[in-house]
């Protein structure tokens, strides 16, 4: 007897159905999985016969094929076990052919028949969506599909309820999706940082532009306890918005609880590897750069990080997506993010520094600060010196503004910004830029000058523009003055 379920195969974000075939008849007992299984999908057999008979259900002695369709596209995951279940036990007669019509499933079994979650809730019940079906999912998977709006996910713990469920014996309601109870209260406050004027002002002025922020500083600087604060900063996500980062993080099985409203922060060791920052693998997952959309990625160590991976943040810091590509398959994922990164002046980290002396060479600095290529170094609006301070500075320095008092200046910035353009400056290119500056002719002279003595490049200039816009509508004012233009161009520093 043949039975067909449908269930979905993730490529990158993007569900792509699929129908689990079981064919059952007589012949030499043996179990065969066809349609680019993998090894997961192949030991599934085990997982599959263990979970009948414990659950039990009888095991048909006879000749199985299961096929994946379609045949050329490759299978991977544990998801696979619950439809070829549920179609063993419709080719046995144990469920009606009639209850498989409307549904789609997809969940591991463990070996007692408890069904356990897979990563990727979102991005199936998306597909289900489009197909018009419901989705039978293990308990926390349906919870975590029910955040799109549409969709009937049924909640299971075991396989002895879906055959229920699918019988008709038993009523069980849709999941609804999982409050996320996250807030601003529970970010750390930028009053907690004491000095650091200049540095704050430029965390500031990240948040409300959306700027790539470069920090340089000795060991022990604040450089870290700023960047975990500018997420405290950053405007919540739209319903939009934050379905887009929930996809990315429920295809990686990154998603803890409920619809991600907050902007995400990662913060990568200088140690991973290419494909854990850009994403990659077999059928490619997203990396921490795709995690970080619509957040901020924060890189420390900048300069450890491995040359290749830096490199390929270009494209992603000016496109807003990356592009992984492999000989089975090339996927486009969001990774649209901010980046903050931090380093030392030099490899012992205490140049500039007015109590310890540093041991570095001037050619050592030179080579260290000539792992960030200067391309890349170009990509960053914002580079600011973070001083170490001193015992009895720290002691004198004041509490600084909470994070809520400089929220909202950068709420109004970005207010101004969409009610002008309908993005943040940072995204503002070509003519769009320039016809959304109107610079006094005080401002005018003082670019050309900057431009004549730093010998800027063309993309160094219109990031200054973007810089000085974003200054004036933190100031609150249309036009471009001496005054942003003098501070935009004080975040050009060299490294050397």
């Amino acid at each position: 007897m043949l039975a067909q379920v449908r269930t979905y195969s993730l490529f990158g974000l993007d569900a792509q159905p699929v129908t689990v075939e079981v064919d059952v008849s007589r012949g030499m007992v043996s179990y065969t999985v066809v349609g680019l299984p993998d090894k997961a999908v192949e030991e599934s057999r085990e997982r599959v016969r263990a979970a009948l008979k414990n659950a039990g259900y009888s095991y048909p002695a006879a000749r199985i094929v299961v096929n994946l369709a379609p045949a050329e596209q490759r299978k991977e995951g544990s998801h696979y076990d619950l439809p070829i279940a549920i179609g063993l036990l419709c080719a046995q007669g144990v469920i009606p052919p009639e209850a498989l019509r409307n549904i789609a499933a997809a969940g591991e079994l463990g070996l007692d028949g408890e069904l356990r979650p897979v990563p990727g809730a979102v991005n199936l019940a998306l597909g289900a969506l489009a197909e018009g079906l419901s989705l039978v999912l293990p308990k926390d998977c349906a919870e975590e599909a029910a955040l799109v709006e549409g969709v009937s996910a049924y909640p299971f713990e075991n396989l002895p309820q879906v055959v229920e469920f699918l019988c008709g014996s038993l009523e069980v309601p849709p999941a609804a999706a999982t409050a996320n109870d996250e807030g601003l209260e529970a970010l750390l406050d930028l009053a907690d940082v004491k000095g650091q004027a200049q540095g704050k002002r430029a965390l500031e002025i990240a948040a409300a532009g959306g700027h790539h922020l470069l920090m340089v500083g000795t060991p022990g600087s604040g450089k870290t306890m700023l960047a975990k604060r500018i997420t405290g900063l950053l405007p919540l996500l739209s319903r939009e918005e934050a379905l887009e980062v929930t996809r990315v993080h429920s295809a990686a099985g990154k998603l803890m609880r409920g619809l991600i409203k907050m902007p995400p922060f990662r913060a990568p060791h200088s140690s991973v590897s290419d494909a854990g920052l850009i994403g990659g693998g077999g059928i490619p997952k997203p990396g921490e750069i795709s995690l970080a959309h619509r957040g901020v990625l924060f890189l420390d160590e900048f300069p450890e990080f491995s040359r290749s991976a830096l490199e390929v943040l270009r494209q992603p810091l000016e496109d807003g997506v990356v592009t992984v590509a492999r000989a089975k398959a090339s996927l486009t994922f969001p990774a649209r993010f901010l980046l903050v990164a931090a380093m030392n002046p030099c490899p012992c980290g205490w140049y500039g520094d007015p109590e310890r002396a540093c041991s570095c060479t001037p050619l050592s600095r030179q080579r260290y600060a000539g792992r960030i290529s200067g391309p890349l170094l170009d990509r960053f609006d914002l580079v600011v010196e973070v001083p170490r301070l001193t015992p009895a500075e720290l002691s004198r320095a004041a509490e600084g503004e909470p994070t809520q008092v400089v929220r909202e200046r950068v709420l109004a910035a970005r207010e101004r910004m969409l009610r002008r353009q309908g993005k943040p400056n940072s995204e503002l290119l070509g003519r769009a830029l320039r016809s959304r500056i109107q610079m006094t002719a005080g401002a005018e002279g003082v670019l050309q000058a900057a431009a004549k003595r730093l010998a800027l490049t063309a993309r160094s200039y219109d990031r200054i523009l973007r810089a000085a816009r974003t200054i004036a509508d933190l100031a609150g004012s249309e036009d471009l003055q001496e005054s942003h233009l003098a501070e935009a161009l004080t975040y050009r520093r060299s490294l050397v």
